[in-house]
């Protein structure tokens, strides 16, 4: 028996009972195909969500604290990553994102794809179970650009980015920019969310980077021709100027997505497939720029009104569901990428009572868990409970083995390596699936979980014991230098083998750090 068969023996004895459970008849009442909504918010912290911080949270979230009442929340969910592109990658995949290229990052401007082009993600799952698939916002995951090596000296506009020197910001392009973006965005932009399983996207790939324009399918939604003005680069707005939409406002951006994915919704409720709609939102996230129906309303700052229209945001789609009359028949996941930036400033927000990460240490980029534990809300009425919560760990990368039991279909051994799927814990039927996780700081360190404990695989490892120590205060590697050895050797494996859960060997795309 392989260790990695060692290690999941025991899930056998977990998910048999599950099957001969009362709480299991429960989900055979459920329909065999339901709608599945997929939100995941940008930046948005573990505190940030009143529900999971009522004591240091002073941003209101009625709509994000009613789908907590309504569905079960999970307090120990984690993200791949502390930052956005592979953390999006898991998501959608099933598999850790250090298999890939993107060990350490994001995926930068103008980059090609980080998911491989035979790599099943959950969209193409539901797919092959008749669904209609559409992602609405922030993709980030990269394009196949159609930009030529003379094209690019013109794809960055003419000043630097912002929060540098105050020199003045040339914002009109010249001839020799424009007719580059003339050839570039008259072209198909390939590589993007119609190949990688969906039939539909509409999106500005990444809000703060150009192109300031919307992307349908694989197009532009017009050809950019100017640059951004100076007032859209300063404080925490634009990173990078670029080829942009002339009129192109940031407060227009959640709206816009939030009204195509209602669209959406509303015309496949009446249709007789089911849907599956990916939402990544593009906020709070900079740009910070909440609409000026927001602006002000939370007595805070920027970013506490943008959480708001965040929150808003959650609840108009929630709405779109309860009007159509399918919101019984979806599934409904909600999570965060990562978590609170900490470029916006912390001191200022922690200042007037709102810690957005909580009790916890950390913020985004960091491997402590304010950096990758996140709000991780599931809603499935008929099957969990509502009011209910988790303390099971979890992980972002469970999302593909949840919708492919949900829905039935079988998992090729080449897809969702680091996938459990949560349907025994949604259903009341176990406490807990997975017992390891993997979660990283923007720099590439690995932090593995072996229950309670935590190990930061620095050159010098640390141990935390979370379940005492939530606040990672004291480290316990010299007090237990037998599991650190033990944790490491598993890590090892973990990688070596090239996947978490049970089944043959599968390869790295390319070889890991250490």
């Amino acid at each position: 028996m392989s260790p990695l068969r060692q290690i999941w023996s025991c899930s056998v004895v977990i998910f048999a009972a599950v099957a001969s459970s009362p709480a299991g008849l429960l989900a055979a009442t459920s329909p065999d195909r339901p709608n599945i909504l997929v939100i995941l918010a940008d930046d948005l912290g573990y505190g940030d969500v009143h529900a999971y911080n009522p004591e240091r949270g002073k941003i209101p979230t009625p709509n994000l604290d009613r789908l907590a009442r309504e569905g079960m929340r999970f307090t120990d969910g984690h993200a791949s990553s502390a930052a956005c592109s592979p953390s999006r990658y898991t998501l959608l995949t099933g598999r850790y994102h250090w298999r890939t290229r993107l060990q350490t990052g994001i995926v930068d401007l103008w980059e090609e794809p980080l998911i491989a082009p035979g790599r099943l993600t959950v969209a193409g799952l539901a797919r092959q179970k008749g669904y209609r698939t559409a992602a609405f916002g922030k993709w980030h995951l990269g394009w196949d650009w159609p930009i030529k090596p003379e094209h690019k000296p013109l794809m960055r506009g003419l000043g630097g980015r912002s929060g540098r020197s105050k020199d003045k910001l040339v914002t009109t392009p010249t001839d020799a920019h424009r007719a580059a973006w003339k050839e570039v965005f008259s072209q198909r932009i390939a590589g993007g969310p119609v190949t990688r399983g969906f039939e539909h996207y509409f999106g500005t790939d990444v809000p703060n980077w150009p192109p300031y324009a919307f992307i349908e399918d694989e197009h532009t939604l017009g050809v950019p021709t100017s640059l951004l003005p100076a007032t859209m680069m300063d404080g925490f707005q634009a990173s990078f100027q670029g080829p942009a939409l002339p009129g192109w406002r940031f407060e227009d951006v959640l709206g816009t997505l939030v009204d195509r994915a209602s669209a959406y919704i509303r015309e496949r409720a009446s249709r007789a497939e089911p849907f599956l709609v990916y939402l990544p939102l593009t906020t709070p996230h900079t740009p910070i720029s909440p609409s000026e129906k927001w602006r002000g309303r939370s007595g805070l700052n920027d970013y506490a009104d943008l959480v708001m229209e965040t929150d808003d945001a959650v609840g108009r789609v929630l709405g779109a569901l309860d009007a159509a009359g399918v919101a019984r028949n979806t599934f409904v996941f909600l999570s965060s990428d990562n978590g609170y930036e900490t470029a916006i400033g912390i001191k200022p927000l922690e200042g007037l009572g709102h810690f957005p990460s909580g009790p916890l240490r950390g913020y985004k980029r960091d491997v402590w868990e304010g950096g990758h534990r996140v709000p991780y809300i599931v809603r499935y009425p008929g099957t969990v409970q509502p009011g209910s919560v988790s303390d099971a760990l979890v992980h972002q990368a469970d999302l593909f083995a949840t919708v492919a039991e949900l829905l039935g279909v079988a998992v090729p051994v080449d897809a969702g390596e680091d996938s459990v799927s949560l349907l025994p814990v949604l259903r009341g039927a176990a406490t807990t699936v997975r017992r390891h996780g993997i979660s990283c700081g923007v720099n590439g360190t690995q932090a593995l979980r072996d229950g309670p404990w935590k190990l930061v695989c620095l050159p010098k490892p640390q141990l935390y014991h979370l379940g005492d120590d939530l606040g990672e205060k004291v480290d316990l590697a010299a007090k237990y230098p037998d599991r650190v050895r033990d944790m490491l050797a598993l890590r090892e494996l973990f990688i070596t083998e090239g996947r978490t859960t049970n089944g043959p060997a599968q390869r790295n795309d390319v070889p890991v750090r250490r």
